[in-house]
């Protein structure tokens, strides 16, 4: 038995083609695949970092009397 670690890529129509030399004779084998895909190197990066843009409010007063007066001029 011999064991086989090696990286390959998947091509397009999703076919995965393995070449690899054994010293085997000619004959049945019976075959064991383990895929694992390889994370990427590349982090995907977010589209905008609104994180400089983001604050917060400074509130002085009664929010659920503010939301009242809101609701009744409608």
């Amino acid at each position: 038995m011999e064991v086989f670690q090696l990286t390959t890529i998947v091509d397009a129509s999703g076919l995965l083609h393995l070449d690899i030399p054994t010293q085997l004779a000619p004959g049945q084998v019976n075959i064991v695949v383990v895929l694992n895909p390889v994370a990427s190197d590349r982090t995907q990066k977010p589209d905008y970092d609104f994180s400089d843009l983001a604050g917060k409010l400074v509130w002085e007063g009664d929010a659920l009397a503010m939301q009242k007066v809101l609701r009744d001029e409608w």
